[in-house]
């Protein structure tokens, strides 16, 4: 087997030959053979088309093999490189033919932190076996033959295989390039061993090919991830960091807001930002004086909507000749296959269900309705028998064409979803739903007295229990054991309105180790807790008598007849000034109050019209399905959920949406959800499947702005980041108070009760936990519902769980920030080294006008950062963000990865896997523990300085301190500031290669490290 590695090209390469560019060649390194292409000088976008071939000796042995490309700097002298990026490929994903592979391009990875590199390469990466044919030849008109073991088709620096004799042929090349064989065979990239050599067998079909998700998503990840503890990131052939299939595609659908320009009334339900759809609506009401049909002399009657081959049916009413259903049928326009509409009303029968009657409507006599219009008032109709005449009986109905905009949208069933039962039916239709107002409650156990423990003579050891629904908590046990203890311990909970939970108080006395005996309860109503708007009015404290653990038995006579009981000591308040968090504060869509006239006014209107999907990921392939999909979308407290489009891969939803902003920097949350509850079961059905999520922030949008773009939906899977299609949105945000909006700037994003009285970091997790199931539990109790995996989906509830892969992403964030002061770092110390002498000149005039005129200092910076915005407002996003998977590192995360990260708390994993990352973490957390070392070994050193830990350092120091002051008083700032900066930008010549005194002085200083064990 022969392994093939095309170097295509270059571009944006970092200049490291000192005149602004570079004279870049690439050298490939795999299984110890290296190969490398010609040089291009003075290129810093280079071009190869050079085909490296190298030797497999064990072709079971690739995936675990890694290749190497470097790109390299030949310097003037001949003899020395700089370094220009790297490229790790795993050849776990190498194809196994050129017909499976592509040109792929990679960003070029640093060799250290604190390296400097940019641009990307190109390259095209496969593996022929020795008895297939060669590959077509390049774009530069060569093709060599596949090389011996020992032999380099490009040698030196100038076996480059191509020159300017070749350009001529390229275009004909690239035409025979084209052309396909007659025979073809394909094989699956996977993480299993690779094939063996091609056999060809006519009579089997040929598996799918490697672009299919479904195979080809596994091929990016690689076998091994650390070399020698450090872990290394590998690219891939299949699944580059960052594929453009990744990004946003922008759109110009014909859409009614941008065709007939923006309307006046924004809070007009107008469908603007959709595509109209149109439907054939038919109302059935209800029937009366129907004829009876069987023996029995009764009727069960029921009506069947017929529309050419779609057929919609009412429920059955038993026994009744005036029966009501009042259901609504909808069948879409596109589809429409017959120019008739029947409605027949039949008898439900055991053997064959009887006609009881009929009409029909024309279509082209179907009123058309579009709101805000009134809704069609519905008549009665005579019905006729089979052979057109009348018959006993009439029906209520309403028949008219509609759009999506029309009130009975929701409600209808529609004509892909027919034929399922009615218990199925209701999971596939659109809704909006409100979260419950959420609330913290505050609970304050001070003491309590006159404890009766239930062995006479023994001094209790009390604890206090609170539980508010499926909230538990405890206190601490009392310090000093007595019968009339103190805690003065605060507990917080979450409740919900209408505030029917009651809050049970258990005081229990520990008898031994985890045993423990109740002294006393309480049942307390939420009502009993006071409302506290602002922090400056405590709440008084109250003392309740304690129940005693057996008189839930006993009769309220005995109960009165209690005369002496045990008492707790509380305080009890609902904090309506806090807004009860149940997402992220990174990416939340409400930070309003819980009392409703502490919350910001309303400063716009955000628009949201979900349109369509496009290829979609099969979800059902095992039941004979492809996708039931259905969007929803949460902003503020309130949801939303589309209908369910069933078993389609492009599904249409053209659906609008309306909320109300109060503030700009609040993101909005869309998912895509498969619905599995198609089949009719209740409570023991599958859960809905994800398919992906988009996220929106308001702030990064432009003002009555129409954007329309396709949203590639992501999700992360135990096996890997899969694509699983894409989501057309329109979002519009319209600004109606444009001061208030420019205010909000400058206050804070939370109530002000989370600043004045912050809530602890401890119970901050466990109170957001309690409020997602508090939704979760509530929305589910919907029609249709909304599940618990769809709410704790669009909450992010893990995203506090331990993931390395988010780890390694916070930490490249957190290097790319601090990449502009190393920037500014470098360039501050060319100035000094003078790399550039006319740039240092220009520093030091500089500097010498800001010393002479200190008043310029701060203009001049401020005037410097409106520049820069001037200047990168050229460069300004256009595009709404969307998920990065690059940035997220989900492209280039490990299995195992993924395997810790979808694991479940706690884990349940076999111990030697546990072992292997608990060891991985303790490496990692080493490495963190040598830094925290670090930094504080610096401020141990600086607090010695004062400290006489080294007398003579102390010494020198405030003996020094003393001889600045003095200098410092008699000397003017100016000639200080002059020769601080002289001393600080001298020429090279004048300075030495040793640390300077003051840094000397300064690590000579101690640190607490030598008193660690």
């Amino acid at each position: 087997m022969k392994l093939v590695v095309e170097v295509q090209d270059a571009s944006d390469l970092m200049p490291k030959d000192g005149n602004g560019s570079a004279s870049p060649f690439v050298e490939v390194d795999f299984d110890d053979q290296r190969h490398r292409t010609q040089t291009k000088p003075k290129d810093l976008n280079p071009v190869w088309n050079e085909r490296l071939t190298f030797n497999v000796t064990n072709p079971a042995q690739l995936p675990d093999q890694t290749i190497d490309v470097t790109v390299y700097n030949e310097s003037k002298r001949g003899h020395h490189k700089n370094f220009l990026g790297r490229v790790r490929i795993s050849g776990v994903s190498v194809p196994r033919s050129e017909s499976e592979s592509a040109v792929q391009r990679y960003p070029l990875d640093k060799r250290g932190l604190f390296s400097h590199i940019r641009g990307d390469i190109a390259l095209k990466i496969y593996a022929v076996y020795d008895s297939s044919p060669p590959g077509p030849p390049l774009s530069n008109g060569v093709d060599p033959p596949i090389a011996p073991p020992d032999t380099n088709v490009n040698q030196g620096s100038g076996g480059g295989g191509g020159g300017d004799d070749h350009n001529s042929n390229r275009k004909k090349n690239k035409k025979n390039s084209n052309k396909a064989n007659e025979t073809q065979s394909w094989y699956s990239v996977g993480s299993g061993p690779p094939p063996g050599p091609p056999i060809f067998d006519f009579m089997k079909p040929a598996p799918a090919p490697v672009s299919q998700p479904s195979e080809a998503k596994r091929t990016d990840h690689s076998r091994n991830e650390f070399v020698g503890g450090v872990p290394v990131t590998l690219h891939h052939v299949q699944m580059p960091p960052k594929p453009p299939e990744f990004g946003l595609v922008e759109t110009a659908p014909p859409l009614p807001g941008r065709l007939y320009g923006h309307r006046r009334d924004k809070t007009a339900s107008t469908y603007d930002l959709v595509e109209q759809m149109y439907y054939l609506y038919v109302n059935v009401v209800k029937a009366k004086d129907l004829p009876v049909m069987d023996i029995t002399g009764s009727l069960d009657p029921y009506v069947e909507v017929k529309l050419g081959n779609y057929k919609g049916v009412t429920k059955i009413i038993e026994k009744n000749q005036n029966p009501v259903w009042r259901q609504v049928f909808a069948f879409p326009k596109e589809r429409l296959q017959s120019s008739l509409i029947e409605v027949v009303v039949k008898d439900k029968d055991f053997l064959k269900d009887d006609f009881v009657g009929r009409l029909t409507f024309d279509l082209t006599e179907v009123p058309v309705r579009v709101p805000p219009d009134s809704p069609l008032a519905p008549q009665w109709y005579k019905l006729e028998d089979k052979k057109g005449e009348k018959a006993k009986g009439e029906v209520m109905l309403a028949v008219w064409m509609g759009t999506q905009a029309d009130e009975a949208f929701s409600e209808a069933r529609h004509a892909d979803a027919h034929d399922l039962p009615v218990e199925a039916e209701i999971h596939t239709r659109s809704q909006v739903y409100y979260s419950p107002k959420l609330y913290y409650l505050r609970v304050l156990i001070i003491e309590a007295q006159d404890l009766v423990p239930s062995e006479k003579g023994r001094v209790p050891e009390p604890w206090v229990k609170v539980q508010l629904e499926n909230q538990m908590k405890y206190t601490r046990t009392s310090q000093i054991r007595t019968r009339d203890p103190t805690w003065n311990e605060e507990l917080m909970f979450v409740a919900s309105e209408p505030l029917d939970q009651r809050l049970v108080i258990t005081v229990e006395d520990r008898v031994g180790p985890n045993k423990s005996e109740p002294l006393g309860w309480k049942v307390l109503p939420l009502s009993a807790a006071v409302q506290r708007l602002d922090h400056h009015k405590p709440v008084p404290p109250r003392w309740f008598n304690l129940d005693k653990p057996s008189s839930s038995a006993e009769t309220d006579e005995k109960k009165k007849e209690v005369k002496f009981s045990s008492k707790i000591h509380l305080s009890l308040c609902l904090d309506a000034g806090y807004h009860v968090l149940d997402e992220s504060t990174h990416y939340s869509s409400d930070l309003q109050p819980s009392a409703k006239h502490l919350r910001k006014p309303m400063i716009g209107i955000l628009e949201l019209g979900i349109l369509n999907a496009k290829n979609l990921m099969p979800m059902k392939t095992k039941e004979g399905r492809a996708t039931d999909a259905y969007c929803v979308a949460k902003y503020g407290s309130k949801w939303i959920r589309t209908r369910t489009a069933l078993d389609t891969l492009i599904p249409r939803w053209n659906e609008q949406y309306t909320w109300e902003v109060h503030d700009p920097c609040t993101v909005i949350t869309i998912a895509v959800f498969d619905n599995c509850q198609i089949t009719g079961k209740k409570d023991d059905g599958p859960i809905d499947q994800r398919i992906g999520k988009v996220r929106i922030r308001l702030s990064t949008l432009e003002m009555d702005r129409i954007y329309t773009h396709y949203y590639p939906l992501l999700v992360l899977h135990p096996s890997g980041l899969k694509k699983m299609g894409e989501l057309h949105l329109a979002v519009r945000f319209t600004c109606m108070a444009w001061i208030n909006m420019l205010t909000l700037y400058s206050r804070p994003l939370l109530p002000k009760m989370h600043y004045v009285q912050p809530i602890p970091v401890l119970h901050v997790d466990f109170l957001r936990r309690q409020a997602t199931l508090i939704v979760a539990a509530r929305l589910s109790r919907s029609e249709p519902p909304l599940r618990r995996e769809v709410v704790e989906y669009m909450l992010d509830v893990d995203s506090h769980m331990w993931s390395l892969r988010r780890s390694k992403a916070n930490f490249h964030r957190i290097t790319s920030l601090l990449s502009g002061f190393l920037m500014i770092g470098k360039w501050f110390d060319d100035v000094r080294n003078w790399k550039n002498p006319v740039t240092t000149c220009l520093v030091h005039v500089l500097f010498f006008i800001l010393v002479c005129y200190p008043e310029l200092i701060l203009p001049t910076v401020f005037l410097y950062l409106f520049m820069i915005g001037i200047w990168n407002y050229r460069f300004r996003p256009r595009d709404p963000p969307h998920m990065d998977v690059r940035l997220s590192h989900a492209d280039r995360a490990h299995p195992d990865e993924l395997d810790e990260e979808f694991d479940t708390f706690p884990t349940s994993r076999p111990s030697d896997i546990v072992r292997m990352r608990y060891d991985r973490l303790r490496s990692v957390a080493g490495r963190m523990q040598t830094v925290a070392g670090d930094l504080a070994t610096q401020g141990e050193r600086a607090h010695a300085l004062l400290s006489w830990r080294d007398p003579r350092a102390t010494a020198i120091f405030i003996m020094l301190s003393l001889i600045l002051a003095v200098i410092l008083y008699v000397t003017p700032f100016q000639v200080v500031a002059v020769i601080y900066g002289l001393y600080l930008l001298r020429h090279p010549r004048f300075r030495s290669k040793l640390p300077s005194a003051p840094f000397n002085f300064y690590k000579r200083l101690p640190a607490k490290s030598d008193m660690l064990i």
